[in-house]
Parts: C-alpha cells; sequence; structure tokens
C-alpha cells in the first residue's frame, strides 16, 4: 500500500512538474488523452446543433474568462453564495449556453480521460471549434492550463472593456493582457457572431449628447433600425444581432459595418472613427485573409494569458465546482 501510495505521489508530481514552467504545448494531451480535440469538437457540434447560441455564448465566455485573472475555468464556478465571476453584474448577460458547452464537453472527455484535462483546456478548444463551426478560421490551440482556485465577482470591475470605451481606453485594458491594438481589433471582429441588449447602446440612439440625441457616427438608417428594435421602453431581455448583415457567419463583414457607420457600440465605432486603427479596419474590411490570420494569432495570444501551472491550479472533477 505504501508502495502504491509512493508511485501515486510520484506520478501527480511528475504531471505538476510538466506543467510547472508555464509553456503550453499543442501537443500536451497527445499521450494522456490523445482524442481530447475531437471529444470536444463533437460535444460542440451536438449543442450547436441544438442552438446558434452556442458560438457566441462559447466564445464570450473565453473572452470573460481570460480577461478575469487569466484563462483558467474560474468564470464557470457556480457560488451559492452568488459572489464568483459569474455572478457579477458585467457577467450576468453571459449566455447559459455557453457555459452547457463548456460543461457537456468536459462529462464527455472526462468518460475516457478521468481527471486529465482541464476545464480552461476544453474552454479554450471549444472557442476555436465555434469559431470554425461558424465559418471562420480554424487555428491548433495551444494546451496546459490549470483550473483556478479563485472566482470572485470582486475581481471583475474594471477588467473588462465597455461599450463605450474609446481606443485608448480599449488598448489599455488590453495591453493589460499583453495584447496589441492590432490584437484588439482582431479579437473585436468576434462581433460579427455577437448580441448584444438594447440598454448596453441605448444611449447611442437616444441620448448621446444635448445636441445631438443619436450619435452622428451612426448611419441614419441603421440608427432608425435600432430604435425600431429597441424602444425606450423594452423588454431588457430583448437582444439584437452586433453584425446586422450576416449575423450568423463568422466573417469580415463586421469591419465593412463600421467602414458604413453601422457599429453598434461606441467602442466598435471607434476602432474606424480614430485615425489610429483606421487603416486595419480598412485592411481587415478588404482582405477577409488579413482577418483571419490576425484572428487566430490573436486567439492564441489570448489564450496564454495568466495560465495557472504547478500549485496555482487543478484539474477540476466538475467545471462549476472546486475539487473538494
Amino acid at each position: 500500500m505504501k508502495a502504491w501510495k509512493g508511485l501515486y505521489f510520484l506520478t501527480v508530481a511528475i504531471m505538476v512538474m510538466g506543467r510547472g514552467d508555464g509553456q503550453l504545448t499543442e501537443d500536451f494531451y497527445d499521450s494522456s488523452c490523445p482524442n481530447v480535440e475531437s471529444i470536444v469538437r463533437q460535444a460542440v457540434s451536438t449543442k450547436f446543433s441544438q442552438t446558434f447560441v452556442t458560438i457566441p455564448g462559447t466564445l464570450r465566455l473565453f473572452f470573460h474568462d481570460c480577461f478575469i485573472r487569466g484563462c483558467d475555468a474560474s468564470i464557470m464556478i457556480a457560488s451559492p453564495t452568488g459572489d464568483a465571476e459569474k455572478d457579477a453584474p458585467d457577467n450576468l448577460s453571459l449566455a447559459g449556453d455557453g457555459f452547457d458547452t463548456v460543461n457537456k464537453a468536459k462529462q464527455a472527455v472526462e468518460a475516457v480521460c478521468p481527471g486529465v484535462v482541464s476545464c480552461a483546456d476544453i474552454l479554450a478548444i471549444a472557442a476555436r471549434d465555434v469559431v470554425v463551426l461558424a465559418g471562420g478560421p480554424s487555428f491548433r490551440v495551444e494546451l496546459g492550463r490549470l483550473d483556478g482556485l479563485f472566482s470572485r465577482a470582486s475581481d471583475v470591475p474594471g477588467n473588462l472593456p465597455e461599450p463605450s470605451f474609446d481606443l485608448y481606453q480599449l488598448n489599455t485594458i488590453f495591453a493589460k493582457n499583453n495584447l496589441t491594438q492590432l490584437d484588439m481589433i482582431a479579437l473585436s471582429g468576434a462581433h460579427t457572431v455577437g448580441f448584444s441588449h438594447c440598454d448596453r447602446f441605448a444611449n447611442r440612439i437616444y441620448s448621446f449628447s444635448p445636441s445631438s440625441p443619436v450619435d452622428p457616427s451612426l448611419d441614419p438608417t441603421y440608427a432608425q433600425q435600432l430604435m425600431q428594435a429597441c424602444p425606450r421602453d423594452v423588454d431588457p431581455r430583448i437582444a439584437i444581432n452586433m453584425d446586422p448583415v450576416t449575423p450568423r457567419t463568422f466573417d469580415n463583414v463586421y469591419y465593412q459595418n463600421l467602414v458604413a457607420g453601422k457599429g453598434l457600440f461606441t467602442s466598435d465605432e471607434v476602432l474606424f472613427t480614430n485615425p489610429a486603427s483606421q487603416p486595419t479596419v480598412n485592411d481587415f474590411a478588404n482582405s477577409p485573409s488579413d482577418f483571419n490570420a490576425a484572428f487566430a494569432t490573436a486567439m492564441r495570444k489570448l489564450g496564454r494569458t495568466g495560465v495557472k501551472t504547478g500549485n496555482q491550479g487543478e484539474i477540476r472533477r466538475d467545471c462549476t465546482a472546486f475539487n473538494s
């Protein structure tokens, strides 16, 4: 029995040491769970066949997870006292289908490789898979993250970009996560399959300024469409597509919309109206390949944010709860 325990702890120590340098690798599970990516892909595809919300829901979940304490699946924790990351006001609009996608994928992986693959890695793989399912670029996902040991709503304020942000504010918050302006503009392209609740942009169509209730950078016809979809007393649960042209396709039309004055958020449209970022928007609007390449690069960089290794994390058995 003592010999068995010794072997067990030696094995665990080797696994932890293997993650200890913080270096992610594409082949991390090649020997321990070689089919992990195909298992996750199948689970994501099944969920997608049930609802399109799987796409934006999972992608936004990955972004929100990585920007708060790093890519460690802390966004997945369900707290009985309502004080986890997902309970913060900025995260209450995260789609339940995104959480369900990751949980279903984790269950499928656990059935084949119990206790081997982290929820953080499953979320990273799933985020890539939904992009591909919507017609976007495929890319290799770096793996080897551990799941975080903390999830606090109080960590969220000030760490996510707001719809009202200008270019300087966007660059500042992305730079905190080692992401450049180019990365920021590329990742903003995820809004091509996003949706938003009316209250996130109502100020642009009803109370932009004393002299101009409607934001003058908005295309007038688009502004009228937004008013029809979001009247002043609209149900706060009503959501509209962020890309009014191809809302269910991951493409570069988002940038073409910005050029046409059809960016939904101030933080979208400013990418075109600010001379410092306008050339990149024009490039992405004209070249799907440039956008796809930049997006894939930015997603891989985003996935390296705040990675937990060694005693900083664990491999959760259930993505919604810390191991006891």
